[in-house]
């Protein structure tokens, strides 16, 4: 009877599972949670703030832009959370759970950003509803339906 063997290597395919930019956002999500570990809630606050508003400065235009008035449309309708990055991203959470978060159409060369939102965020409405917001444009209509869909998960 011949012997068989089986391979261990993995092929270049398997390799290339995540592109360079979902694994540059893995590794920033392990600093994210590293960092976030040893601080105070006064200094993650501050620190998250800090930490937000320079992601947002990084990204090129129109990105910039929306991230700003995004990050504007959050602190005033919510408060209460607390900036973070998630994934390399802009996020609020709350409890020390994020709540929601902007992607820049930028960060994975998609044609729209995104607006989400964590599961932990009650926006339950029947047996299906969105959790993710493609955004293209802020007009004052989109702009408070933003706002209150944050108060809404924000409780």
């Amino acid at each position: 009877m011949a012997e068989t063997t089986t391979s261990t290597k993995r092929t270049s395919a398997a390799s290339n599972v995540w592109s360079d930019e979902e694994r540059a956002a893995m590794r920033e999500s392990a600093r994210e949670r590293k960092s976030a570990s040893r601080r105070s809630p006064e200094e993650e606050r501050a620190e998250g703030e800090r930490e937000v508003l320079a992601k947002i400065a990084d990204l090129p235009e129109p990105d910039r832009s929306m991230a700003e008035r995004v990050h504007q449309i959050v602190s005033a309708a919510a408060p209460d959370l607390v900036p973070r990055t998630y994934y390399g991203m802009p996020a609020y959470s709350k409890g020390g759970k994020t709540l929601c978060f902007f992607k820049a159409k930028s960060k994975f060369k998609e044609r729209y950003s995104t607006f989400g939102f964590e599961t932990n965020a009650p926006l339950d409405d029947g047996p299906i509803w969105p959790v993710a917001f493609a955004l293209w444009e802020l007009t004052p209509d989109a702009e408070a339906r933003l706002a209150a869909l944050v108060k809404k998960a924000a409780g």
